[in-house]
């Protein structure tokens, strides 16, 4: 079974909760407390699931390494290889500013609303933090 499968449902769900799909719906739905607290076995399958589809542990076993010569290595030269390697990286972040916003409101911060700017590139940083 494919982890976009369980990413769909729960997004379907985090829809359901909040009453819209726009970013405005989710932040004015999570004003008064963020999605993570009544939805938190949903928030704990995306998590697991998001670690899954970006290929993080325990899910990077996607290529026996003991078998080849240094895993996906051997295929890319140093140019390419950057660029897949800053494409898994991207794909970290893309999750991680998604989950930002669909669980912890992407501009609400309860413990310091006077910036509301960053609020949502200080939580995608955190989450970040903790997925690497």
């Amino acid at each position: 079974m494919s982890y976009e499968v369980s990413l769909g449902l729960i997004l379907l769900n985090a829809i359901i909760f909040t009453g819209g799909f726009t970013l405005q719906t989710f932040s004015v739905a999570q004003e008064s407390v963020w999605l993570i607290l009544p939805a938190w076995p949903l928030a704990a399958i995306w998590y697991i699931s998001t670690l899954a589809e970006t290929n993080r542990a325990p899910f990077d076993l996607t290529e026996g390494e003991s078998e080849l010569v240094s895993g996906f290595n051997v295929e890319y030269a140093g140019g390419p290889f950057a660029l897949f390697f800053l494409a898994e990286y991207a794909n970290i972040l893309l999750i991680n500013t998604l989950s930002a916003t669909l669980f912890l409101g992407a501009s609400v911060f309860h413990f310091a609303p006077e910036v509301p700017t960053t609020n949502l590139i200080i939580k995608a940083t955190l989450l970040s933090i903790l997925f690497l």
